[in-house]
């Protein structure tokens, strides 16, 4: 059963180009302790922008 000290969580990358866009991903607890940021395509804006993670 997955808990919430899972070592990988689901967590959810929203674009900081504040289209409300959302990408669902999962991450390493251990190798990446603080938020993720990647960059990736935002359809609304139609290119490639940070996505921050949300909590």
């Amino acid at each position: 059963m997955a808990g919430s000290t899972d070592i990988r969580p689901v967590v959810k990358l929203r674009s900081t180009a504040g289209t409300g866009f959302t990408y669902v991903t999962r991450k390493n607890r251990r190798t990446t302790p603080d938020r993720l940021v990647l960059r990736k395509y935002d359809p609304v804006v139609r290119r490639h922008v940070d996505f921050r993670e949300d909590r």
